[in-house]
């Protein structure tokens, strides 16, 4: 397959050099330092102790590369949303685009069934720009497991976990989503296909909804947001808030999943969410795709998410303060 991957930092340059190793041709899209690293000593992955390298090609400009069979998008929100017009000259009639992000993707209500079917989503997609220009009949659900990081310029580090969930926003095993699941599963990935991608979406969100802003707004670590009774009584308000914003859009997720998604994230040690990592290496934050959509679908569905509201805030106004910031209409 040809692949290109959109933003080849951590989980995007993971993906990079397994699937190149596996025999894909694969490209990057990346920039600055670690584009100009990856050019000069290929694009290095530290993983169970090893060393793997990938010499591949990589550029800051789409365009060097011609259609693709698969887009990987693995950059933020954001970042996604600002390079949409971007993604053209890798798309031909028969692309998909892979969203590896977090949070509620753009094309949400494509093929969701409803009321709200083909309702564009403002906090993560002003104007409906990546609607517009990659279109929703491209995009192929993928909820993102593995925790890596870019230690240094062209040097990915693989920590732990290895699933990448994939799904079709209308449900089905389509040859397209099927053939992407054997691709990764022959690169070593975990690759299971969901008849319901939108139910693994949510599930992780439960988690980065609260996990991530009170993070960036108290520097605690995962094990201590979710140990110290205070902390904790405040993930699981806005996790309730979040599940009723869920089930008012039919996704139903039993309660007793709360407890396990607290659990599992409390035995992480150490682990520093990704917004206050950001915070610490003065980069932007991603608040919109995590906190501000469930405010934003809260209120298009008439739940209260009161807790959600003021936590959210209070991230919005520290990221503004450090400059990290800024809502996507103003982008």
């Amino acid at each position: 397959m040809k692949i290109s991957v959109f933003g080849a930092g951590a989980i995007g340059g993971y993906l990079a050099v397994e699937l190149a190793t596996a025999g894909h041709e694969v490209c990057v899209v990346a920039r600055g330092a670690h584009l100009r690293a990856i050019r000069q000593r290929g694009l290095k992955l530290v993983i169970h102790g090893q060393e793997k390298v990938a010499r591949l090609p990589a550029s800051d400009n789409p365009g060097d590369f011609g259609v693709q069979d698969v887009v990987i998008c693995a950059l933020k929100a954001h970042q996604a949303y600002e390079s949409a017009p971007s993604f053209a000259p890798l798309l031909g009639e028969s692309t998909s685009v892979v969203t590896a992000m977090n949070g509620i993707p753009w094309w949400y209500f494509h093929e969701s069934g409803g009321k709200f079917e083909g309702r564009h989503l403002e906090s993560v997609d002003v104007g409906g720009r990546q609607w517009n220009a990659i279109g929703p009949e491209r995009a192929i659900g993928c909820v993102v497991d593995p925790a890596c990081e870019v230690v240094e310029p062209g040097v990915v580090v693989h920590e732990e976990f290895n699933r990448f969930t994939l799904g079709e926003p209308d449900g089905s095993r389509s040859s397209r989503v099927v053939q992407l699941s054997e691709a990764l599963t022959a690169a070593g990935f975990d690759a299971p296909i969901r008849d319901n991608i939108r139910w693994n979406i949510w599930l992780k969100l439960w988690g980065n909804v609260c996990f991530n802003p009170i993070s960036a707004l108290t520097g605690a670590t995962l094990d201590r947001i979710t140990s110290e009774p205070a902390l904790r009584c405040l993930c699981k308000s806005m996790m309730l808030e979040t599940q009723a914003v869920n089930e008012s859009l039919g996704v139903q997720i039993p309660g007793s999943m709360m407890d396990r998604r607290l659990a599992a994230a409390g035995a992480v040690v150490g682990h520093k969410m990704s917004m206050l990592q950001d915070i610490e290496r003065g980069r932007s934050m991603e608040i919109d795709a995590l906190v501000t959509v469930v405010q934003e679908l809260g209120r298009l569905t008439g739940v209260a998410t009161p807790v959600i509201d003021a936590v959210l805030a209070l991230v919005q106004e520290r990221g503004r303060a450090l400059g990290l910031y800024r809502p996507l209409a103003l982008l």
